[in-house]
């Protein structure tokens, strides 16, 4: 109805005596498809104020248990945590405090551990391997905590837990998936468990984890804004979705069986980048589920589960090219034969959030060309200044209608967040008092704004690439913001749009001012993308904003026990003696050939070969290299070898020790003084 209404204003805009001609229509298709595009987020929020302002959903999966009376017994669970390259003590961490927040519940006895590595560097495997075994011995986890490398990286993330299920599937009932960054507490999974089990034609419980631990100022931004506006947008989604909901592919909880028996992805015809294996594996899995007839569900309000985002702009695009690609993807699929209307629905929004970019793009750029062809309209003397600014829109009554409803459907849902959370002072005093909670949705919308029309070009770059057939890898996502982005990656990654966005701008200010004063919007982001990309990634500008109280979080002003213990742990593990510069790039292999203990861990958990005898000779050279040349002298693809060869990794460790200190490679005899001074430290402070 909203776009049915702005489209007759937009229309009766661009007739004229001659009718509308072929940019016209072009303008107006485009209207019509990024209207609507807008319209459902402003209709879904608007029905989650609705939904909370009556007291919220009585038809949500959470009220199907009554959780003062709740009697039934927990089942088998398998949590699962996919990993690649990921940082290892925030990983391990993590696990660490969900295994002990599930000791607490008094029901930990039914579920299992499951770390699925895909790791491709020496280093990470042979550190998460160390950190397996440290976790297992610290909380008594062996035989419930459980790791493996996959020595194929077949099909990324999917491919890593449909292999998990292969293995151990039929062993579990349930099984909830994990990200490396995702921490939940034991009430929440015991939650998720017992909804399952009294919802036995439920097959996934989507959660919706909230973005936490950020330091960056973009971070903290992010995390605020999601916690601000997530809570209408979610009731509204769940409201008209009910039981044919989605899933985000982290903190779920999916029933094994039916996801083994209809979840099984298919293989698109063609190749990359629209072919292939399916990267945005989780909304297929979502149709799949309920093509079978098995109900999805968000649980919307279940607490205590997090997930932490990207740090910085670039970080944040990065991640937005990878899914880019999954999501036309399914353009495949929109046609598929039982797929739900919702689901289809789901399918064309995760495909509008990418596509709709280009169009926007495409709608500014018409827009412009059609203002310049029709200068006449805006006349006025004081045309070259501010002042005409709206001068145009208010002389025409369609314009000033359009451009009211626009803004609404921009702002109010915005506006609408904010109250919801002003009307409980308990819940404001939260997020900082109202006060600390006004000022930081107002510095948020500007941000926004100026971030909106970067995200624009990022999104139109990586849609014209994928069509273009460039296809992506799989590549770590940085958690931590480090130093943030520097001047010379911020020009290198922004360059092309300041220069985008000034020649836009100063054609439009030269032809025609006044319509110059209304791109400004859009062309600040562009023009200050760099210094705007560069301060946002800045640890010390997010610390700035939290001691002048912006951007607070309940989950910052009062910690959860979960996150408290997370943060207590991290600090104390990056408190630890680090290895010297020069070991530091290989010293998850130092550790793995000099070590006896660690070595005989990583020989226990390797598959025993029979290799060939051409093989044998290529280990043999490659060993040799490895203990008179140096580490430095391998390729990584070289070292991965070794360490899957158990054999060679037996002869590292006793050669190592056993030849003389001059036959080696400088690099070792430097490795075996450090390992020397490390073991021998703790045996001087017991002396002492």
């Amino acid at each position: 109805m909203l776009t049915s209404l702005a489209t007759w204003f937009m229309a009766d805009l661009l007739w004229s005596a001659d009718g509308i001609n072929g940019l016209e229509w072009a303008l107006l298709t485009l209207f019509v498809i990024l209207f609507s595009h807008i319209a459902i987020g402003f209709v879904t929020a608007m029905l989650g104020f609705y939904v909370l302002n009556r007291g919220g959903d009585t038809r949500r999966i959470e009220n199907t248990v009554d959780w003062e009376k709740e009697s039934l017994p927990l089942a088998s669970t398998a949590i699962v945590m996919p990993v690649f390259n990921e940082d290892v003590s925030r990983v391990f961490e993590g696990l660490r405090v969900i295994y002990r927040s599930l000791e607490e519940t008094g029901q930990i006895r039914h579920f299992d551990f499951f770390i699925l590595s895909d790791s491709n560097q020496p280093n990470q495997w042979i550190e998460e391997e160390v950190a397996w075994v440290e976790l297992c011995k610290q909380v008594g986890g062996f035989g419930r905590i459980f790791y493996r490398k996959r020595r194929q990286q077949i099909n990324k993330k999917a491919g890593n837990v449909a292999d998990f299920l292969r293995r151990w599937g039929k062993k579990y009932r349930y099984m909830v998936v994990l990200d490396a960054d995702s921490l939940m507490s034991g009430e929440a999974l015991v939650k998720l468990v017992r909804m399952m089990e009294r919802n036995p034609r439920t097959g996934i419980i989507q959660t919706a984890p909230r973005i936490v631990n950020g330091e960056s100022l973009f971070a903290r931004v992010m995390s605020f804004a999601n916690r601000l506006y997530s809570p209408i947008f979610l009731a509204g989604l769940n409201y008209w979705q009910g039981p044919d909901g989605n899933y985000w592919g982290h903190n779920a909880i999916i029933r094994v069986q039916p996801f083994m028996d209809h979840c099984s992805l298919p293989e698109l015809p063609g190749s990359e980048p629209f072919g292939g294996r399916i990267l945005s594996h989780d909304f297929v899995e979502a149709a799949l589920m309920r093509k079978a007839g098995w109900q999805v569900w968000l649980a919307s309000e279940i607490d205590a589960t997090y997930e932490e985002g990207p740090p910085t702009l670039i970080d944040a695009a990065k991640r937005d090219r990878r899914w880019c690609q999954g999501n036309l993807q399914h353009t495949w699929l929109l046609t598929a034969r039982g797929f739900r209307p919702a689901n289809r629905f789901h399918l064309i929004m995760g495909v509008m959030g990418y596509v709709s970019s280009p169009l926007w793009l495409l709608f500014l750029v018409l827009s412009t060309i059609h203002t310049f062809n029709h200068q006449g309209q805006f006349s006025g003397d004081d045309s070259a200044g501010v002042t005409a600014l709206f001068g145009y829109v208010l002389e025409i009554p369609e314009a000033l209608t359009l451009f009211v409803l626009s803004m609404l459907l921009l702002f109010l849902p915005k506006l609408m967040g904010l109250v919801v959370m002003l009307r409980d002072r308990a819940e404001a005093a939260r997020f900082g008092g109202a006060a600390s909670l006004i000022a930081s949705a107002m510095v948020e919308t500007v941000l926004s704004a100026l971030i909106a029309p970067i995200a624009m070009v990022f999104n139109t770059r990586f849609v014209i690439f994928t069509l273009l057939g460039q296809g992506v890898s799989w590549v770590t996502q940085r958690r931590g913001a480090e130093d943030g982005t520097d001047w010379r990656e911020g020009i290198l990654t922004h360059g092309d749009q300041t220069i985008f966005g000034l020649v836009w701008g100063i054609s439009a200010f030269i032809l025609l001012p006044t319509y110059f004063w209304w791109l400004s919007p859009v062309l600040a982001g562009l023009v200050f993308s760099i210094p705007l990309s560069i301060a946002l990634s800045k640890v010390s500008y997010g610390q700035l904003a939290l001691r002048l109280g912006l951007f607070l979080t309940p989950e910052e002003v009062d910690p959860p026990e979960v996150l408290r213990r997370l943060r207590r742990n991290l600090a104390e593990c990056y408190q630890r003696l680090q290895p010297i510069e020069r070991l530091r790039s290989d010293y998850g292999l130092l550790q793995a050939v000099v070590d006896p203990y660690v070595n005989a861990v990583h020989v226990s958990l390797l598959r025993q070969r029979r290799p060939s005898d051409e093989s044998r000779d290529y280990f043999s050279q490659l060993r040799h290299r490895l203990l008179h040349e140096g580490p430095a002298q391998l390729s990584s693809k070289e070292k991965m070898a070794l360490l899957m060869d158990a054999e060679s990794m037996i002869w590292l460790h006793e050669e190592l020790w056993r030849q003389p200190s001059a036959s080696i490679a400088e690099w070792w005899r430097l490795a075996v003084r450090q390992y020397n001074v490390l073991t021998a430290a703790p045996i001087t402070a017991l002396y002492r």
